[in-house]
């Protein structure tokens, strides 16, 4: 492997940088994206082009990339398929005066490989389809309140119930509460004749206890709320019918993106068809770029692939290779506090503070691996979203990263003095805190309010 002495120079990226910042709230649109989930300093902060499993930033510096676009490149950027189908697609017209065939054919395709989907409309952000999933269980319910468990985007109903909340109104926020993964009865305390929905994720990193989600299907008919899955990371990647697929538990509601269309902004809602028929005349549910057709296309596409060259099967076990090597390195190297947990398809490498590492910051030593990584060609943010681009060569090279990256950790925490190993600033985290927020029942009604 090819070890850079210096960091790779980030100049153009900072330029770019300064002339955004002062334009752009934030400086990104993407909170993931953005230089607060990495090293700042060292870094790059803005990406030119992508082939495969590798990116190229506007320095002309190439990186083995782990992060794939926060998510939806499932079978690599560039893929020659489905920019075929892109191509072939914007020659013939972007977006129509009325309905397009892909509509009809990408509905078809759906409806043929994820459990339940009776029904199938079509969107462009995760956000949009969480939010007409919780009108629509309000709808169908004639009930209020929402149970929460996961990230499910940036709309009032659930950006109430975190650390940024600023500009929801306290009458919307009293709405919905959150609950614990994996307790059902936490579930059960919480999910009152109110209730409208149980949305959730139905796994992250965490795999779900035996029977919670059979067991959550179940109190929620009970209860008469609706389940409602959101299968953002797990659709099209855990399997082809997703998280209801794998763990075998269907959910009224269903709502997807990212790796559906490889890139492309396609969001997709699923689910029972008389909750769904709701959206014919009573919920009012539509975007002039719902239907657009340049990401139906892709969509189109990536299912095809998927299915043809067998890729999920493929990405579930070079993942699990990959964390069970990783976590085989941490225990060589008497590094306890920091494993690989998830998914083979989408995995995540955990730090944490302990006497073994001096109680270092585990924000701190992700940063730590994170320039070390950079150091050597290899764009990460602590996961593994693994796609049909990755080769075991990758993962190879990853593993031999790791190993030298972990040996800079390992002596930055002995010396007590970790930060000292830093080049840049440290990554942030993205909400203060990140668990315990809202949760149901509340002490007081005053914690409501």
């Amino acid at each position: 492997m090819t070890t850079n002495a210096n960091l790779p120079s980030i100049e153009q990226s900072n330029a770019l940088w300064k002339r955004g910042r002062g334009l752009i709230p934030s400086g990104t649109q993407t909170l993931a994206k953005g230089p607060t989930q990495h090293v700042q300093g060292v870094a790059p902060k803005y990406l030119a082009r992508g082939r495969g499993a590798t990116v190229w930033d506007v320095d002309g510096n190439a990186f083995l990339d782990f992060t794939m676009a926060v998510g939806p490149l499932i079978l690599g950027y560039a893929h020659p398929v489905v920019d075929a189908a892109i191509a072939a697609q914007l020659a013939e017209g972007i977006t129509f005066s009325l309905m397009h065939p892909l509509e009809v054919e990408v509905a078809e395709r759906i409806h043929a490989v994820v459990p339940g989907a009776e029904r199938i409309r079509f969107s462009k952000t995760g956000c949009d389809v969480t939010s007409a999933a919780i009108r629509l269980a309000r709808a169908f319910t004639g009930r209020s309140k929402v149970l929460c468990c996961g990230y499910h985007g940036w709309h009032d109903w659930y950006i109430a119930t975190t650390a940024r909340a600023a500009g929801v109104p306290a009458a919307v926020s009293a709405l919905t509460h959150t609950f614990a993964y994996n307790d059902l009865d936490s579930v059960a305390q919480a999910l009152d004749d109110d209730t409208a929905c149980v949305i959730l994720e139905p796994t992250v990193f965490a795999a779900p206890a035996e029977g919670f989600l059979q067991g959550l299907s179940r109190l929620c008919r009970q209860r008469g709320a609706l389940l409602v899955f959101d299968e953002m990371w797990t659709g099209f990647r855990l399997a082809m019918g997703g998280a209801q697929e794998r763990f075998g538990v269907e959910a009224d509601l269903a709502c997807f993106s990212k790796a559906v269309a490889n890139g492309m902004p396609l969001s997709v809602l699923t689910g029972r068809a008389d909750v769904m028929e709701l959206l014919e005349d009573q919920v009012f549910f539509f975007t002039t770029f719902g239907g657009e057709a340049l990401s139906l296309a892709a969509a189109k596409a990536t299912l095809d692939v998927l299915q043809a060259d067998n890729v999920l099967p493929r990405l579930e076990a070079m993942g699990r290779t990959l964390a069970q090597e990783y976590n085989n390195l941490s225990q060589r190297l008497e590094m306890p506090f920091t494993r690989c947990v998830g998914y083979g398809a989408r995995s995540m490498v955990t730090f944490e503070a302990s006497p073994l590492n001096n109680n270092t910051d585990p924000l701190l030593m992700k940063s730590i691996v994170q320039q070390e990584l950079i150091r050597r060609g290899i764009l990460w943010t602590g996961f593994h979203n693994l796609s049909a681009a990755h080769t075991d060569a990758d993962l190879e090279r990853m593993l031999q990263a790791y190993r030298e990256a972990l040996e800079v950790l390992r002596a930055a925490c002995s010396k007590g003095d970790a930060r000292s190993a830093l080049c840049g600033d440290p990554v942030q985290p993205v909400f203060r805190r990140t668990d315990n927020f809202h949760t149901k029942p509340l002490a007081t009604d005053k914690d409501v309010r």
